[in-house]
């Protein structure tokens, strides 16, 4: 609805706005034609010039050579009428033979105001007589009646307003009358397309001018609707699938990390049998976190993992972990450094415990694990505005930018195909996404200095 508004306005807008530069245009062009007509040299001040350039002598009357060049290029004749004998006492050559010599007071008013013999005549009076100047006929149009109603010109401002009104008012209703049906047939469009993206099914009726879009529309929603039910499915069967293995994973993997864990501690074994044992069974309980990492990162991406909503401190699970990662630090390759704000706020903020702690043990453990030969770790908590941030930066081999773009960019479950013996970043980093963007936060990776990496989580509080 919103859009067949907006089109309404800029149609009408459009359509004011071509009739007010039509206005325009016309006035515009109206002082032009009429500045053309009314040149220095119009019919009249070519009568007067006449007159004044006409010199009255012993032998008569003589025009002057440049007046008598004018009259010829402008292909007019002129007679001279006495005052007392009504004659024409001099005449250009080339007079009109039908042009009389003698006149009356009836045929000097005629002429004055109209026409002599068809000519288009125009006057100069002069103390003892009258100059006649007559053009072609097809020259010029005299208006015979030269006279107007006081009223209608005192009223013609608001006439012309009338009338400038009346037009724009039967332009607007042709506009309206001829533009109703395409805007009905507009209007299922625009909402069919508005609907598109609501999930909704969408049909629109196929008729009017436009019912090929219409129908292209319909197929789009069919389409749409195809690939959402296709993807539903996928989406159900991949759940369904990571949560069986899951499940089915458990019970075998419960009985290998047991009979390893007896067979470590079996001291009728040799050294190198118990260590084996203890390789089988730290590897078995990476792919224990793997499972549940893996089961995790599917409950969140579909959003079957509820959140356990309570009040959390910040700065209480940050502690936390950095404490149980430094207890968990037997060989001490990764010394741990712990910094905040002295003055440092609450930084309380409503999510779910165990998931934000889970988080943050992601970030240690992924500095711990693609640094095996041990790196230095700092784990910083500040803020920034309404933010609480929580910083885990080390020292270790870091991130080439090549690969820090894909880090920001790229699902990290679906990184680095290239080899096995480059560090990967998998499903931790996945899921320390998920729960932030769960808690409406946000993760932000980094290259620290000199080198290693730095990733920051930024929950609003």
């Amino acid at each position: 609805m919103t859009s067949i508004a907006k089109l309404t306005r800029r149609c009408v807008g459009i359509l004011i706005l071509s009739m007010f530069l039509l206005f325009v245009v016309n006035i515009v062009i109206l002082v032009v034609v009429a500045s053309m007509q009314t040149p220095g040299i119009g019919p009249w001040t070519t009568a007067g010039e006449t007159e004044a350039a006409l010199q009255k002598t012993e032998t008569g009357y003589i025009l002057s050579d440049e007046m008598a060049k004018t009259l010829k290029d402008e292909n007019a004749w002129a007679v001279y009428i006495d005052n007392d004998t009504m004659q024409v006492l001099w005449h250009t050559e080339y007079l009109p033979a039908e042009i009389p010599l003698q006149y009356t007071i009836a045929d000097i008013s005629g002429l004055t105001r109209g026409y002599l013999a068809d000519y288009p005549t125009f006057t100069a009076g002069s103390e003892d007589g009258l100059v006649v100047v007559g053009f072609p006929k097809d020259r010029y149009w005299k208006h015979m009646s030269p006279s107007w109603d006081y009223d209608f010109i005192k009223n013609s401002p608001y006439i012309a307003l009338s009338v400038i009104g009346i037009n724009a008012a039967v332009i607007f209703l042709i506009y309206v009358t001829a533009n109703t049906k395409l805007l009905r047939s507009v209007r299922p469009i625009a909402d069919g397309i508005q609907a598109l993206p609501t999930k909704s099914p969408v049909y629109v009726k196929e008729k009017g001018l436009l019912s090929d879009l219409a129908k292209d529309i319909n197929r789009t929603a069919d389409i749409l609707q195809s690939q959402r039910r296709d993807l539903r499915k996928k989406e159900a069967a991949r759940a369904d699938w990571i949560s069986g293995v899951s499940h089915d994973i458990r019970t075998p993997l419960s009985m290998v990390m047991g009979y390893a864990g007896q067979l470590e501690e079996n001291p009728q074994l040799s050294e190198d049998d118990r260590r084996k044992a203890s390789v089988i069974l730290q590897q078995s309980l990476k792919m224990k976190n793997l499972v549940n990492d893996l089961n995790l990162a599917s409950k969140l991406e579909y959003n079957m993992q509820p959140l356990r909503l309570e009040q959390v401190s910040l700065a209480a699970v940050a502690r936390q972990c950095a404490a149980d990662f430094m207890n968990a630090d037997f060989s001490g390759k990764y010394p741990l450094e712990w910094r905040a704000e002295e003055d440092l706020p609450a930084c309380v903020i409503t999510g779910d415990k165990n998931l934000l702690r889970r988080a943050v043990n992601n970030l240690l453990n992924n500095a711990q694990s693609h640094n095996p030969d041990g790196c230095h770790i700092m784990m910083e908590l500040y803020t920034e505005g309404s933010e609480c941030c929580i910083a885990i930066q080390d020292d270790g081999v870091g991130v080439p930018e090549e690969k820090l773009e894909k880090l920001k960019n790229t699902p990290h479950y679906m990184m680095n195909d290239s080899g096995a013996d480059e560090p990967r970043h998998g499903l931790g980093l996945l899921i320390v996404q998920q729960i932030v963007k769960a808690h409406h936060g946000e993760v932000r990776f980094s290259s620290a200095v000199p080198h290693g990496l730095r990733i920051e989580i930024r929950l609003p509080f």
